[in-house]
């Protein structure tokens, strides 16, 4: 090679032999006698030679680039301010050399590197891209949470379950009568979606987001995403006041505060998933929205443990004892529960919220075991419900009142009922009362009972169980025309509480013809009990000339007969005005017409002064029965 040694320059470095090399190979080219194989040689040779010159004068502009977008990248690190707080100017630049150096990774990445030096140019891109992907993460949360937009749920439109529930009572308590109509209507609310972030800052969090995702740290933006989000959901349920509470912590409350919860519990639930979620939701959409099903998992992660917050208090529930009261708090929670499944599988559709899904259906399976567990133990309250002292007056009963305004409360919930109550292979899913038969159905169907209904058996059902306390109840009375008193007042309560309700549907005309005519013979005995042996008295026998003796003991008998009768049943009570008016009437006419009779026949065979009473005073004293208050006709006052 001596003869181009002349031809060599000066040469400094790699460059220079690439150089070097390549005037080598051009000046060995230019030959005449070199075979074709040479040729081919030496044309591979500055191929490969010239490839090596490209690789070398571009790892000196990519390296300077590197340098470029570190000396950046690195000066904001010095300053712990917050870049997206300096306005969008600042924001974007900041966003520009992270994704030049995303692409300068890619580049270099493409290029299969061997080299030590380019590796190690790799490695430093990376670092740089680790640190900017770190930053952009704190904005990230930064811009989340300083830009959140105060919820107001008062300003909702969902009326609180607070308002329109009826009081929670106990077996007996009369208070159960002030419960207000319900509303049974389902998804009586539609979804409603509010700005959770303000809007103007969602094109810059879907930058972020867009950005970290395609430079290979998306999960540790959806991790970021979460932990904002789920801290705003846990402090939503905070101003919702829904505490966090264990299974034992729910099963210690107290009645009343556990069914405060009950209330609170199902007016957040409405809002929580139709409001909250379903604008968490579009929040998610519209930030991880270009991304595919990320959005999904973040989401779930996020609101997954409030959403099992609500249904483990709602479990705790279902588990507690099943008392009567809890069975209208818990018939709210199962229909709010059942009416949102749709809103629930809709939101939670991805894989990742399979345990939601699951887990809602196991809730909701557990409250309709509690209605079924709650309603038969309310009739076995009834049918357990004793007394060791009559009611004064024979008037009416709390436990009748109880338990008619208690059915009529359930009508609300009839279609539900009607679910429960019967199992999926349409047989009833709780026994009847023994008082209850097929025969018994039959003879309703006969009379008019117009609903076969499971809901409408069960109502039957208790309605004769109330009968037969209220018979064992009446033999506290000694005194048999009480005991019917005491029968009309409460079967007569019965019958007209089903006419003038929503349980007219249910029990049917032929429920209430019978029991109109049970209450009317309580009326019919309690005359021939009470009155039967004192008209008995005026009745004529043999010679109507009887001596004076024998006609002034008849009256006197009669009379005091009479004021005994006063004396007692002034005292008892008949509360319903029509049905108190009708026993009046009937028993006047019977006893007034029988003493004008009796006195008429016998007016001129005894003088005035053993006349005690006219027929317009007795009259009027009738009028003074059933009141409830306690009057003699021997005291001047009485009036």
């Amino acid at each position: 090679m001596g003869e181009y040694d002349a031809e060599v320059p000066e040469l400094e470095g790699e460059e220079n032999l690439i150089a070097a090399a390549k005037q080598i190979v051009r000046a060995l080219g230019s030959k005449k006698n070199l075979t074709d194989d040479a040729k081919k040689i030496l044309a591979e040779l500055g191929t490969q030679l010239t490839t090596m010159t490209s690789i070398s004068e571009n790892e000196v502009d990519d390296e300077g680039r590197l340098n470029v977008i570190q000396e950046k990248i690195m000066s904001w690190e010095t300053d712990q301010s917050m870049h997206w707080d300096f306005g969008p100017d600042e924001a974007n630049e900041y966003i520009n050399s992270a994704d030049e150096l995303r692409k300068l990774i890619e580049k270099l990445e493409a290029m299969c590197l061997k080299d030590d030096g380019e590796k190690e140019l790799l490695r430093r891109a990376h670092d740089v891209l680790q640190t900017a992907m770190a930053r952009l993460e704190e904005e990230f949360k930064h811009v989340l949470i300083q830009n959140r937009q105060p919820f107001e749920p008062e300003h909702m439109s969902f009326r609180s379950s607070e308002d329109d529930a009826g009081s929670m009572i106990s077996l007996g308590d009369e208070s159960f009568e002030e419960s207000q109509p319900r509303d049974s209507s389902s998804r009586n609310s539609e979804e409603y979606i509010v700005d959770l972030v303000h809007p103007v800052t969602i094109p810059e969090l879907r930058c972020i987001a867009n950005l970290m995702f395609i430079s290979g740290y998306g999960h540790e933006c959806s991790q970021a995403y979460v932990s904002v989000r789920r801290d705003a959901l846990d402090e939503f349920l905070l101003i919702l006041e829904m505490e966090k509470l264990s299974i034992e912590d729910v099963l210690k409350l107290e009645w009343g505060s556990l069914n405060s919860k009950i209330r609170r519990w199902v007016r957040t639930m409405k809002i929580f998933v139709r409001v909250y979620l379903a604008s968490e939701k579009c929040l998610f959409e519209q930030i991880f929205g270009d991304l595919g099903t990320a959005n999904l998992v973040s989401f779930t992660e996020a609101s997954k443990a409030s959403m099992l917050r609500l249904l483990n208090f709602g479990e705790a529930v279902s588990i507690g004892p099943h008392k009567p009261e809890k069975l209208f708090p818990i018939l709210d929670m199962y229909e709010v529960l059942a009416d949102l499944l749709p809103d629930i599988d809709a939101l939670y559709a991805d894989e990742a919220g399979a345990r939601v899904r699951i887990d809602c259906r196991e809730v909701l399976r557990r409250f309709g075991d509690s209605v079924r567990a709650a309603f038969l133990e309310f009739e076995n309250a009834i049918s357990t419900s004793t007394s060791t002292n009559p009611i004064a007056g024979g008037g009416i009963h709390p436990l009748t009142k109880y338990v008619m305004n208690y059915l009529n409360g359930l009508t609300g919930y009839r279609e539900t009922l009607n679910f429960l109550l019967k199992d999926h292979d349409g047989e009833d899913a709780m026994p009847l009362s023994p008082d209850i038969n097929p025969s018994t159905e039959e003879e309703n169907s006969r009379e008019g009972a117009r609903d076969g209904s499971p809901l409408a058996l069960h109502f039957r059902s208790v309605a004769s169980i109330l009968e037969c306390n209220l018979d064992d109840k009446a033999r506290l009375y000694k005194d048999a025309s009480l005991q019917h008193i005491f029968l009309m007042n409460n079967i007569h309560y019965m019958a007209q509480k089903v006419v003038n309700s929503n349980l007219q549907s249910i029990f049917g005309d032929g429920w209430i013809r019978k029991h109109n005519w049970k209450f009317q013979q309580h009326e019919i005995n309690y005359e021939r009990t009470t009155w039967s042996s004192i008209l008995a008295i005026l009745k004529e026998e043999g010679d109507s000339s009887s001596s004076k003796t024998l006609l002034k003991e008849r009256f006197r008998n009669f009379y005091i007969a009479f004021e005994e009768v006063y004396r007692t049943q002034t005292a008892w009570l008949i509360p319903n005005y029509n049905l108190r008016e009708d026993l009046r009437i009937s028993t006047s006419l019977k006893v007034i017409q029988a003493y004008r009779t009796f006195v008429g026949r016998h007016t001129n065979h005894i003088s005035d002064k053993h006349i005690k009473y006219s027929a317009d005073d007795l009259q009027n004293y009738l009028l003074d029965l059933f009141e409830g208050s306690q009057r003699s006709l021997h005291n001047p006052h009485r009036r």
